[in-house]
């Protein structure tokens, strides 16, 4: 595991823009960049975390892994290049700030500037929980464990759709849709109270035929609300998912039809009432 430093105070700036590194993260899910990384130390699949070195801003920021090694270079170079992947990039501004890091991760000697440095292996854990207890679960799909709040080995690369993890377009889309599934009618809010609110799955209805080089994603138009249930059984089918009224159909020559949960009251009275006309 190592720590690799980043003073965006000084103009170096490996990401081309460190804002569109954020951006490409959050929309795609991963950022490739070259960096400067000891040889004998960054390795292929070697996890990272990034450190700002700032002057108004100095935290831990993000987290990676690198995907391809440098070459070994002599003695008296500090390191050669190579390809580090980043899975998480948090904003200028929202980093694990120097004085919590010290407090909780120490070991480190975090007021020092370095390039790159090796954490040592007990300060590994307190930092992957103190990154654990400053993420924010996945809004799409909090089954999704944020990077770097799990040991690499626990972990498995996933592929998904951009369309439907694009949290701008998400909000777009349940700001008009609702946050009822658009299925079978499920909230996750009237099931759970608090905890369900504003949770449920977004599926992107666009043929993969459609998705050519000039397409763009209409947030209304290409995205709907379904309940985790309902999104795996429209991914069932190859290439193309199942619409939302075809699931519907599906559903409804199932037996399944339309209506709503009745409250423990409501079955009360229901049964008073087969017991009344029984007795009559």
């Amino acid at each position: 595991m190592i720590l690799l430093g980043w003073n965006p105070d000084r103009g170096d700036d490996p990401f081309g823009g460190y804002r569109r590194a954020v951006d490409e993260v959050t929309g795609a899910g991963l950022f490739r960049c070259r960096w400067i990384l000891p040889p004998r130390q960054a390795t292929a699949g070697t996890e990272v975390w990034l450190f700002s070195q700032g002057g108004r801003d100095r935290g831990v920021l993000g987290h990676g892994r690198v995907v391809l090694s440098p070459e070994p270079q002599p003695a008296d170079r500090d390191g050669s290049p190579g390809i580090v992947e980043f899975d998480a990039l948090r904003p200028r501004g929202d980093s694990i700030p120097q004085d919590l890091l010290t407090l909780r991760v120490p070991g480190i000697a975090w007021g020092v500037n370095r390039s790159s440095r090796r954490i040592p292996a007990p300060a590994g854990p307190a930092l992957r929980t103190l990154w654990a207890e400053t993420s924010s679960l996945d809004e799409a799909d909090p089954l999704y464990p944020p990077p770097g709040t799990l040991p690499p080995g626990a972990l498995a690369q996933a592929r998904v759709n951009r369309y439907e993890r694009d949290p701008s377009a998400r909000r777009v889309c349940l700001a008009h849709h609702g946050t009822s599934c658009a299925v079978c009618g499920f909230s996750f809010e009237e099931a759970f109270g608090p905890p369900g609110r504003d949770f449920i799955h977004v599926h992107h209805v666009v043929p993969a035929a459609g998705l050519g080089p000039g397409y763009e994603l209409d947030p209304i138009a290409d995205l709907v609300p379904l309940c985790p249930n309902c999104h795996s059984m429209a991914h069932r089918r190859l290439p193309d998912p199942y619409s939302p009224a075809e699931l519907r159909t599906l559903r409804s020559a199932a037996g399944f039809l339309p209506g709503t949960t009745l409250s423990p009251e409501q079955l009360t009275a229901q049964a008073d009432a087969v017991r009344i006309l029984r007795a009559h």
